[in-house]
C-alpha cells in the first residue's frame, strides 16, 4: 500500500511539526501547517492574522450562545450586523475542507487541525501524534513562553485547547490511541522521530512489493 496523506497532531512543544517538515522535505510531499492557514483566509476573505488567531481554537460558550441572534436590531428581526461571521468554528469547517482536498490530491503530511479526525476511515492516510516529557517540552518552547506566565501552565493551557477543539469539531478525545497508526516519544528530537515515520512508510510501500 502506498500512503497518500501522513497526519500529524502533536504535543505543543514537542516539535510535531518540525518533525512534519522534515517528512515533507524527504518525501517530496506538500507539508500543511502554515500554509493551511493561507488557505483559509484567502477562501474567508480575511487577513492571515485573524485565520492565525482562531487556529485550533473553540469559541468562547458565550459567543456559541449569542451567535444565533447575532446581526439582529433592538427589534430582534433588522439586520445590523453581517450574520456570516469569521470565527474559530468557520475557520476549523474550512480547514476541514482544505484537508479532504489535500487528501484528494495526495502526496501531503497534514500538521493538526484535527486531520486525524477527517481522514479517520482513509485506510491510505498515516496517521502519527508526536509527544515529549514536560522537560523537553518547556526546553524547546523557552522564547515562546508569554512573559509572566509559568511554563507548565502555558503547556497545559495549550495542551487543553487543543483538546477542546477536537471534542468540539469532532467528538473525539485526541489522546486516545486508537485515532493514530504510530505515536512517537520525540524527546525533543526531531531527526530520530523523522526516521521512524519515513520507516513506516517504507514499510507500506515494502508491502505491497
Amino acid at each position: 500500500m502506498k500512503y497518500r496523506a501522513i497526519t500529524i497532531g502533536r504535543e505543543y512543544g514537542s516539535g510535531g511539526g518540525a518533525i512534519a517538515e522534515s517528512v515533507a522535505g524527504h518525501l517530496g510531499w506538500r507539508l500543511l501547517d502554515r500554509v493551511m492557514l493561507r488557505e483559509i483566509a484567502a477562501r474567508a476573505g480575511v487577513p492571515e492574522t485573524l485565520a492565525v488567531a482562531v487556529d485550533e481554537h473553540v469559541d468562547p460558550w458565550f459567543y456559541r450562545v449569542m451567535r444565533p441572534v447575532m446581526g439582529r436590531g433592538a427589534d430582534g428581526i433588522s439586520m445590523v450586523l453581517p450574520v456570516d461571521v469569521f470565527d474559530a468554528d468557520s475557520a476549523a469547517d474550512l480547514a476541514s475542507a482544505v484537508i479532504e482536498e489535500a487528501y484528494h490530491a495526495g502526496d501531503c503530511v497534514i500538521v493538526g487541525r484535527g486531520a486525524q479526525c477527517v481522514l479517520r476511515d482513509r485506510p491510505d492516510v498515516l496517521h502519527v501524534f508526536v509527544y515529549a516529557p514536560p522537560a523537553d517540552r518547556i526546553r524547546h518552547i523557552q522564547g515562546r513562553i508569554p512573559e509572566g506566565r509559568e511554563a507548565h501552565d502555558f503547556l497545559r493551557e495549550m495542551d487543553d485547547r487543543r483538546l477542546d477543539y477536537v471534542r468540539r469539531h469532532f467528538g473525539e478525545n485526541r489522546m486516545d490511541p486508537h485515532l493514530y497508526d504510530l505515536m512517537i516519544n520525540s524527546h525533543g528530537e526531531t531527526e530520530p522521530a523523522v526516521r521512524i515515520v519515513l520507516a513506516a512508510v517504507q514499510s507500506a510501500r515494502s508491502a505491497t512489493t
